[in-house]
């Protein structure tokens, strides 16, 4: 009889790792914060792996429903991050409409394939009257969706902490006329490495938000691990960028590096994204440009950062 139970509980188990990697949104619903913890909807700790797109006003040929389905099954994403561009040519602000219909063909094909989707407003600059109207957009069209995850801010630069969580504010407000309940991701100083002052002066009266950290493995270290680790006894922190090369995105690839980082989020449950499906002549960049739009990729179009990323993924989401 015990051998019975036993059997029954470990295949109980196996399906529920089964439907947690084919449809994510259906095994942990709507998402909440509690504590310092992303959680699902019955209060569980959940981390969400995954990986982003590139700039959509680069890469914008990945920025379709097979991609997502490609992401999703072949690489065991539960979460994908659409980096809506703010800068470089043919950006959001110069060419909306276009920006808009990559972005929904991401969001689309994500709650079709029923996992969690970023939309990731990709800025260096505050630029809070064009945000305020971006997500309000956004969050009218998809806030009765749980596979939304909206990010206000990539990586600010020079802005202080002060000055983001003004705009953080305002943008959560506009958010929330819309959308009650969704997470809500927002940068901190320094190319989202000051989690620090975050942890020193966090938002005040906001639900289901959360604070990123970008880290690149080569360039940073012990010390951003170190930081991050003591402001996660006080706020919230989601990795929404990461690499496994120099903060530039390019030159080194630092395995060992990644490794460390990864046990760390593991231990502190704290859900990650990597840096990207694209197919720029950079280490970070995943895919050559032979690579198709929608994939699968095989091996042989799979660049190392990929196959890094993408064994992380199978591991970690099984």
């Amino acid at each position: 009889m015990k051998r019975i139970l036993l059997a029954i509980v470990i295949t109980i188990c196996q399906v529920s790792f089964s439907v947690a990697q084919q449809a994510p949104v259906k095994q942990w619903g709507q998402l909440q914060v509690i504590g310092t913890q992303l959680c699902d909807q019955q209060g569980n700790p959940v981390v969400l792996r995954g990986i982003s797109l590139g700039w959509h006003n680069l890469w914008p040929r990945f920025y379709n429903k097979k991609a997502v389905k490609t992401l999703k099954n072949d690489w065991h994403a539960n979460v994908i991050r659409a980096a809506m561009g703010l800068h470089i040519e043919d950006n959001y602000l110069e060419n909306p409409d276009y920006a808009l219909q990559c972005m929904e063909n991401v969001i689309d094909a994500a709650i079709k394939q029923d996992v969690y989707v970023i939309i990731d407003w990709h800025s260096h600059k505050l630029l809070t009257d064009e945000a305020v109207k971006f997500f309000g957009r956004m969050a009218k069209k998809y806030g009765k969706h749980p596979h939304v995850i909206y990010e206000l801010y990539n990586e600010p630069i020079e802005d202080s902490w002060d000055a983001l969580k003004e705009y953080a504010y305002t943008v959560i407000r506009e958010i929330r006329k819309y959308d009650p309940d969704n997470i809500i991701l927002m940068g901190c100083p320094h190319w989202d490495q000051d989690i620090n002052l975050v942890a020193a002066s966090p938002l005040e009266d906001v639900t289901n938000v959360m604070y990123t950290v970008h880290f690149y493995a080569s360039t940073h270290k012990d010390y951003l691990r170190q930081r991050v680790v003591e402001a996660h006894k006080v706020v919230p922190i989601f990795v929404s960028e990461s690499g496994v090369t120099e903060a530039s995105g390019d030159g080194e690839i630092n395995e060992e590096e990644t490794q460390k980082w990864v046990d760390m989020m593991e231990r502190e449950r704290i859900s990650w994204v990597f840096w990207s499906v694209s197919d720029k002549n950079e280490s970070c960049s995943m895919l050559i440009p032979r690579a198709t739009a929608g994939g699968p990729w095989p091996d042989d179009v799979i660049k190392r950062s990929g196959k890094i990323v993408k064994g992380l993924l199978t591991k970690y989401n099984k």
